[in-house]
């Protein structure tokens, strides 16, 4: 019995041609090899089968019953492997029905699916797009293990590693709210001092219910007053327009808040970077057409927001930190 590591899997062309021609010049041709190429290619088919295969008649060439056994399991294998080989057919938008699945934060679902969710409802309307919390393992770990097409968030809370797909959207900024009669502000800038003064909300998923401006303190041996803490934003606008607490979040999101309860946008008195807001994916994801248009609406929706320039001027209206620190002596 021949064992399929033994056996090479090229000669199951060459079968096929000469059992479908019965003559090996006429199937040399189809192989674009000479003839005595193909009687070589033949009698390697009969030392792997241990059969005649093909034996001279009167009429040229006739198969062996198990030559003939062979031939359609043979042309049943070679088409699976050419379909298999075949480039993957164009993504029809109009008539997927894929899920895109992301795993995200709220804020992604405040700033980016609105307009992310009327693209796709324009152009792909039978796609369903599932969110997902973010997976607290590595993000490698997170895509490779669950059914994730994307995991979308601020670079401070994703560090890929260098094989892991990405792709940067857009930057942000941290900024603050306050109801707009706060007691201890009295114009359109906020004082370190007011800041560190304040009673604090912060929206924190980490286990110790710190975040990064709590980072930023540490390091410089402060620490702040906080009053709240909650995972997400979902409460945060109507909490703060009823309390006295200072809520830092980013910008984009800052704004979408102030239009729904009466609050104020203040530049908060730290010196953060800005966040880049970056899409991951693996990469064994990199070539599938559905997975790559898909990446291309997320980036164009992306566009749609920075577009609409949020003034970033404003966070930097405020005196620094560093510089309140130099007028104080």
């Amino acid at each position: 019995m021949t064992e399929l590591r033994n056996f090479d899997l090229n000669l199951l062309v060459a079968f096929k041609y000469l059992i479908e021609e019965r003559n090996v010049s006429r199937a040399a041709q189809k192989m674009f090899v000479s003839p005595s190429a193909m009687s070589h290619v033949l009698q390697r088919l009969r030392q792997q089968l241990d059969d005649p295969v093909l034996v001279k008649a009167s009429q040229g060439m006739t198969p062996t019953q198990r030559a003939l056994d062979l031939l359609e399991p043979v042309d049943t294998v070679l088409g699976q492997v050419e379909k298999m080989l075949r480039p993957p057919e164009e993504f029809s938008p109009e008539s997927s029905r894929r899920r895109l699945v992301i795993a995200t934060t709220d804020y992604i679902e405040l700033i980016l699916l609105p307009s992310l969710v009327e693209t796709l409802g324009q152009l792909a309307p039978n796609i369903e797009i599932f969110v997902r919390e973010p997976h607290r393992k590595l993000p490698e770990t997170a895509i490779a293990e669950n059914p994730v097409d994307f995991m979308i968030g601020f670079d401070v809370n994703l560090t890929p590693p260098p094989h892991i797909r990405c792709e940067p959207l857009f930057e942000d900024r941290m900024t603050s709210v306050v109801r707009q009669d706060h007691p201890i502000l009295t114009g359109d800038d906020m004082t370190f001092e007011q800041f560190m003064a304040g009673n604090h909300m912060l929206i924190s998923r980490r286990e110790n219910g710190t975040g990064l401006i709590d980072d930023w303190l540490e390091q410089r041996g402060l620490s702040r007053k906080i009053g709240l803490i909650l995972p997400n934003f979902l409460s945060a606008p109507l909490i703060v327009a009823n309390t006295d607490l200072i809520l830092s979040l980013p910008l984009r999101l800052a704004e979408r808040f102030a239009k729904l309860a009466p609050l104020k946008i203040l530049p908060t008195p730290v010196e953060l970077p800005p966040y880049k807001l970056i899409m991951s994916w693996h990469p064994l994801q990199e070539k599938d057409p559905a997975h790559a248009w898909l990446r291309q609406q997320i980036i164009a929706a992306c566009r749609k927001i920075t577009m609409k320039r949020p003034p970033l001027a404003l966070v930097n209206s405020g005196r620094s930190y560093a510089n309140r620190r130099a007028e104080l002596g």
